[in-house]
């Protein structure tokens, strides 16, 4: 099979030394994530500087309603990552193109359908997050028109996901920082000169999100590699979407599990009013960040480990998730102190405001130093996955996440009903999910090597 496509951006990821691949693999992935967030950030930022406090307070508001939605389907996204890496490992070239085709088929259905089918509950869902009534039109003017542009969002993903299992983070990267400058100016337009408010706002996201999808589409029809896409070829293949839904769904329900426990939490928080909302708003901008580069190294575990797998080479699956878990600790480690020490300015820039500061910054201890544990996550979680095994860590991550979130939040909560208090509950239910996820991963290593 080819490897080359016109482009050395891809990366061979069976033969030679794994450290620097693996850092070039993980880099452009976080750095494309970051982009993704800075959609969400500009958003905020121009909002709370140009249109009102209300309005930052609103869309942040949405965050983990967005993240719940887009997380699923990143997470089905890896199935299709997983399935196409393991194929190319294994020389099955039939078994990638259909799943190429199955995967673009699959975002731009299922985009459509949750374009549609979540108009209907935006307005029950903001009410039922006891979203402030200053807050309110804000919130579902924006929530609306991004859920609108669910199609382009997932297509995006899935052609991410298609590059980037054969070691092509480049293409993702450069297509979401030409979107990701389009959406900053149309912010600005939007929330300036046309005054449209968080509507505008929501306009102008989507339609970045639409020109970064636009420009991997046209990348992909003019592969000439296993990777290409024929837009007359787009069916779904049985064999490819049974296997990308089968490991892509697991892995999607475990990332949205986290977003399903911080909606209630964030209906917790919506408690404490517009004030501490807003710097909730701006610290999760900055949480974001963060948690995206950590996750880069999980999605480089995912597919490094899908490939050798594929190829047969167990030593280097098991190398992968070493030097995985060793860059990404120096990595991560170093920006979760900067974030730690620099936070209170950091937050200013969203926000002026003292009181939105102090906020801000107390969240940001709490979550951003747990992202230690994050680090653990992703890293297992990724070295599962590539292996195809994704129902088990979702499993555990409801009960450790979801369940213990949820009595936290309603059982102890109530009782102890401050602000870090609250927060507390973010580290424990990390700490639990990490230290799950590596006995996960030590006995599936276990019978791995027991077996080979």
């Amino acid at each position: 099979m080819k490897q080359g496509g016109g482009t050395s951006a891809q990366v061979d990821m069976t033969q030679g030394s794994l450290w620097d691949k693996i850092l070039l693999f993980a880099v452009p992935v976080a750095v494309t994530a970051i982009l993704q967030q800075l959609y969400n950030t500009a958003d905020i930022a121009v909002a709370g500087r140009l249109v009102g406090t209300n309005a930052e307070a609103g869309i942040g508001n949405n965050a983990p309603v967005i993240a719940l939605i887009v997380s699923l389907f990143q997470g089905i996204s890896l199935g299709a990552n997983v399935t196409i890496a393991t194929a190319i490992g294994a020389g099955e070239h039939k078994h990638v193109h259909d799943a190429v085709h199955t995967a673009v088929l699959l975002s731009l259905v299922a985009g459509a359908a949750c374009a549609l089918l979540t108009q209907v509950f935006v307005s029950p869902l903001m009410a039922a997050l006891g979203v402030p009534a200053e807050v309110m039109s804000d919130a579902v003017s924006y929530l609306r028109i991004y859920l609108l542009g669910l199609p382009v969002i997932f297509l995006y993903d899935f052609e991410a996901a298609i590059l980037r299992s054969v070691g092509d983070t480049w293409s993702p990267l450069r297509a979401l920082a030409v979107s990701s400058a389009l959406n900053l100016v149309l912010d600005l337009i939007a929330a300036g000169p046309l005054a449209l408010g968080t509507a505008g706002l929501a306009i102008a996201t989507v339609v970045g999100n639409a020109v970064a999808a636009a420009i991997l589409m046209h990348h992909l029809i003019h592969k000439d590699t296993d990777i290409r896409l024929d837009l007359h070829d787009l069916r779904f293949d049985r064999w490819a979407l049974r296997r990308i839904v089968s490991i892509g769904l697991p892995a999607g329900i475990q990332s949205s599990l986290f977003s399903v426990a911080n909606i209630v939490i964030q209906g917790a928080i919506n408690s404490f009013g517009p004030i501490v909302i807003a710097g909730g708003s701006a610290s999760a901008s900055l949480e974001a960040i963060d948690y995206y580069i950590i996750n880069a190294f999980g999605q480089a575990a995912t597919t490094f480990i899908g490939q050798n797998n594929g190829a047969g080479k167990q030593d280097r699956c098991n190398r992968t998730l070493h030097l995985t878990l060793t860059e990404s600790f120096l990595v991560c480690g170093s920006i979760i102190a900067s974030i730690i020490i620099f936070g209170r300015g950091l937050i200013g820039i969203f926000n002026p405001d003292p009181a939105v500061i102090d906020a801000g910054y107390t969240r940001v201890c709490f979550i951003v130093g747990a992202h230690l544990f994050s680090i653990l996550i992703e890293n297992f979680s990724g070295y599962l996955r590539g292996y195809g095994i994704s129902l088990p860590p979702a499993v555990w991550t409801f009960c450790s996440v979801v369940v213990v979130r949820l009595a936290y939040v309603w059982f102890l909560f109530p009782m102890h009903h401050t602000y870090e208090f609250l927060l507390a509950v973010y580290p424990i239910t990390l700490g639990l999910n990490a230290l799950g996820l590596i006995v996960l991963a030590a006995r599936t290593h276990t019978r791995l090597n027991s077996s080979s």
